[in-house]
């Protein structure tokens, strides 16, 4: 019963495997306690409402922070369902992860105000960082993270340099401008602020240099700027489109891997098939193919039912199936019309790669031609 209720609950906070019943309200749950936090701790901030409203603030904080904690629980326990790992092993990788280690941080500093006092911007700080949270339920924050992660040498690297050049820039600016500006340019502590400023192209406008020399290094340090943040802006681009292509293939290679005609593959043969297929989303009541049209496709159904018009009645084909192939096979124009019923999700595969795809492997032009020489026989 206890392991029922641990691969349960697993189902309904996981981002993984089949949801349960009660995911979708658990996500609904935590994403309103999530708003309504970072709401409370933005009107925290506002004179006017503070006083009058304070009851109503720390209930809420308190109920958010409570919720939080049971989350971070819950996680911990199940976390040994989705691992192969010894349960203390799993323990710590869902503890020691980032979102872990997020989890433990937003409610941290709660808890430690009721030990001893804390300044009022630590709790609000734990609030806003419960934002970070939305990695889980927002793909797009979640490849953020992945992107950080994968490129994180790179990105320290270019880091380095800038921190090199900061200190460099503010050296020499002290050195030019002290003798001249003295209050303003009173160390090189004091002077890093203006190097920041200078090298992001800001320029505030409260530490100006006057003389000629330091005037000159400030207009190369500004150019320099540019090219200094265009590195990581650069490997960060990169990143994002390493990781979209990455799990648009993870995606297309689990769902070739469900179709009844690539089941017997190993991964790597069906890895070298979906590199070849391409995604398109048909509306409905659209003509796909149309008899007597050039082939130069055939179409593997994911989603939703395509009527294929033959005689003496139409075939309905849906999710899992195919077609297409035939006038691949015979070299031939399209054989019949094919329409979609609903809105359809294909993976498409090109005439050159299915020639290819069925000369490198036997057992799959087997299995289409025997498909194939069915339906033209229903058909005649």
């Amino acid at each position: 019963m206890s392991l029922d209720l641990k691969e349960e609950t697993y189902r309904t906070i996981a981002p993984v495997g089949d949801p349960s019943a009660a995911r979708h309200p658990a996500n609904v749950i935590l994403l309103a306690v999530i708003f309504l936090i970072v709401l409370e701790a933005i009107l925290k901030t506002v004179p006017e409402l503070s006083p009058s409203f304070a009851r109503i603030f720390k209930a809420i904080s308190f109920g958010a922070f409570s919720v939080f904690t049971l989350e971070y629980g819950v996680r911990l326990w199940v976390s040994p369902v989705g691992s192969d790992k010894r349960p203390f092993r799993a323990f710590a990788g869902y503890a020691l992860s980032f979102l872990g280690l997020v989890d433990f941080a937003v409610i941290l500093p709660f808890w430690l105000s009721f030990l001893f006092p804390l300044p009022d911007g630590c709790i609000m700080m734990a609030s806003f960082l419960s934002l970070i949270k939305l990695a889980r339920f927002v793909p797009g924050l979640g490849i953020f993270i992945s992107v950080f992660r994968n490129e994180g040498h790179s990105l320290l690297t270019a880091l380095i340099v800038l921190v090199v050049l900061l200190i460099l820039a503010s050296g020499l600016i002290y050195a030019l401008e002290y003798p001249y500006q003295p209050l303003v340019f009173s160390s090189v502590p004091h002077t890093l602020w203006w190097a920041i400023v200078t090298i992001a192209s800001v320029g505030y406008g409260d530490m100006i240099p006057i003389t000629p020399m330091a005037r000159l290094l400030a207009g190369f340090l500004m150019l320099l700027g540019i090219a200094v943040f265009a590195v990581p802006a650069g490997i960060l681009a990169t990143g994002f489109a390493k990781e979209l292509r990455k799990r648009d293939f993870l995606v297309t290679w689990k769902t070739v891997s469900r179709l009844p005609l690539f089941s017997g593959l190993d991964a790597n043969a069906i890895g070298d098939i979906s590199r070849l297929l391409t995604s398109q989303i048909i509306p409905a009541d659209t003509v796909i193919v149309r008899k007597g049209d050039a082939a130069q496709a055939m179409f593997f159904i994911l989603e939703g039912d395509v009527e294929v018009e033959i005689s003496p009645r139409p075939v309905r084909l849906t999710a899992g199936q195919y077609f297409g192939e035939i006038a691949l096979l015979k070299d031939v124009e399209r054989t019949a019309t094919v329409i979609s019923i609903t809105e359809v999700h294909l993976l498409v595969l090109g005439v050159k790669d299915f020639r290819r795809l069925i000369e490198e492997n036997p057992q799959i032009r087997e299995n289409i031609t025997r498909v194939a020489e069915s339906r033209l026989a229903a058909s005649s």
